[in-house]
Parts: C-alpha cells; sequence; structure tokens
C-alpha cells in the first residue's frame, strides 16, 4: 500500500472539503462517475476535471479542462487517471497556488517518482486506495460520518 495509516485516511477524509476528480467521466458506467456521485453523496464541493467534457455537465457538476481553470482553492486531488499520466497530474497539482493537501491516486494508480514530488512539496499523497472504500471502512457502523 502507500504508507498512509487508517488515522491518516480518517483526517483527510473528515478535513477535505473540495475535492477535484481528475479524469471524471460522465458515462454511468465508468468508475469515476461512480465515485464523484458518491462524493457529491457525502457533501464535498466537487469539480471534476476531464478536457474533452469541459464545459459540460457531469453529475450536474461543471466540467473543467485543467486544474488551473477550476474556480476554487482544490483540497485533494483525486486522480483517475493510469499511472503512466499520474506523474503528469501531480506536476500540475503542484503548480497550483495554494497547494492542494492531498493527492489522492485510485485503486491501481502508482507513481513513486510523482509521490516523492509531492512529498517533498509538504502534500500527503496516497496511492492505490478509492476514498469511497476507505470511507466505508473507516466509518462503518454506528459512528457512520455525516458529512
Amino acid at each position: 500500500m502507500d504508507g498512509v495509516s487508517d488515522d491518516e485516511a480518517r483526517s483527510i477524509l473528515t478535513s477535505v472539503s473540495t475535492i477535484a476528480v481528475i479524469g471524471a467521466s460522465p458515462n454511468p458506467a465508468r468508475p469515476s462517475n461512480d465515485i464523484l456521485g458518491f462524493l457529491i453523496a457525502k457533501g464535498f464541493e466537487t469539480y471534476p476535471v476531464n478536457p474533452g467534457h469541459a464545459g459540460g455537465l457531469i453529475r450536474g457538476r461543471p466540467a473543467f479542462a485543467r486544474l488551473a481553470d477550476v474556480p476554487a482553492r482544490i483540497d485533494m486531488v483525486d486522480v483517475f487517471r493510469r499511472s503512466s499520466a499520474a506523474g503528469g497530474v501531480v506536476d500540475e497539482a503542484l503548480r497550483l497556488d495554494p497547494l492542494p493537501r492531498v493527492i489522492w491516486m485510485q485503486l491501481g494508480v502508482v507513481d513513486e517518482e510523482a509521490a516523492m514530488r509531492g512529498r517533498a512539496k509538504g502534500v500527503t499523497v496516497v496511492m492505490d486506495r478509492c476514498p469511497r472504500i476507505e470511507f466505508r471502512r473507516l466509518f462503518s457502523g454506528p459512528q457512520v460520518m455525516a458529512r
């Protein structure tokens, strides 16, 4: 895994407010669409980022071509791209001012060099994990978090 403890993952999921979902798809059969819907349902302010759908709506949210186009401070960047493209996404996120607090790479997405670049700038990097799976695992039972 990525070395982020359960306490750190719990802290991330309870402290971030705005999440940019990189690679968000308007296709309801795609995992990125499903996770975007989950994050919206949990009360996160979400921003789909997908240059092929910029200007349109994904899950009722305006889609943007790139992170720099998002009109809000981004707390977390959720990466739905192949591992080979993750480094470029991380570099784009590291050009934001202010920096995001978290870069979260989805299941199967790992780029150790990109993670090192993010961590060197003080950004928490999570790899090969899904926020929905972690949310359900960490907040199951009577203490389920309502955002």
